[in-house]
């Protein structure tokens, strides 16, 4: 499947018949999700009503680091294998990918003002997380900044597989340091430190958020592979008219 999608014509055929599904399976989960999340899922017997702000920070905290991975992973893919379409795979992921993660800080806020008395504290998960948000910033300027597509690819992998280092800095922090953020409840030795009630659609949205993801990749994709299309377009009728 990865070779068969190299092809961009290919892409753009699989792309158009595949995105109707993908669009209703997105809602049908996401939209379960949160019905589970908002009047399914019972308050919490200590956060009350504000546990229902983690159906959101978590699946967006969760997507934020692992888009950036993606991207990383797509530009090493695209070192080595030459892969056309991986330089901009990565490109379309880093804008969702910087929504999320600030969505990730927003939601995070709101959360810790009543669970910690103050909206941010620079402690090492935030801070590392805001560090995230600069990285995606930083990411999307190289492509902005840098005309020839080809080098502009080079610098932004550069900055994608550098700042990967941040995303186990991120995953650890509050093992590493003394945080006020909580401990890892979900990902743990022992299983989820998180009542079924839950846990069901906290699960239930990270799917939802995770399809939302590819729904919006595999929209911009097309954009990118489009708008490269325009200019080689471009390119070659400036190249004939000389």
């Amino acid at each position: 499947m990865f070779n068969y999608l190299a092809n961009p014509n290919r892409f753009l055929r699989v792309q158009q018949k595949v995105q109707p599904w993908l669009v209703a399976l997105t809602a049908l989960v996401l939209g379960y999700g949160l019905y589970l999340a908002l009047v399914v899922a019972p308050p919490d017997y200590q956060q009350g009503e504000t546990v229902r702000i983690m159906f959101v920070h978590v699946p967006a905290s969760s997507l934020a680091m692992g888009i950036y991975v993606f991207m990383a992973v797509a530009h090493a893919l695209g070192f080595v294998l030459r892969h056309p379409l991986a330089d901009a795979a990565a490109k379309a992921a880093a804008p969702i990918g910087a929504v999320f993660t600030l969505i990730s800080l927003a939601t995070g806020s709101l959360w810790g003002k009543p669970m910690w008395g103050t909206w941010w504290v620079w402690d090492a998960r935030l801070t590392s997380m805001f560090v995230l948000f600069l990285l995606y910033l930083g990411y999307i300027a190289v492509w902005q900044a840098v005309d020839e597509p080809h080098r502009a690819a080079r610098v932004a992998g550069i900055v994608a597989l550098v700042g990967v280092i941040n995303i186990p800095i991120i995953k650890f922090s509050v093992e590493w340091w003394n945080t006020l953020h909580q401990p890892a409840s979900l990902l743990r030795a022992g299983g989820p430190a998180i009542d079924s009630s839950i846990l069901t659609p906290l699960l239930w949205n990270m799917a939802g958020f995770a399809l939302l993801f590819l729904t919006l990749l595999l929209y911009s994709l097309r954009a990118e592979v489009l708008a490269r299309r325009a200019r080689q377009m471009e390119l070659a009728q400036a190249g004939a008219s000389m």
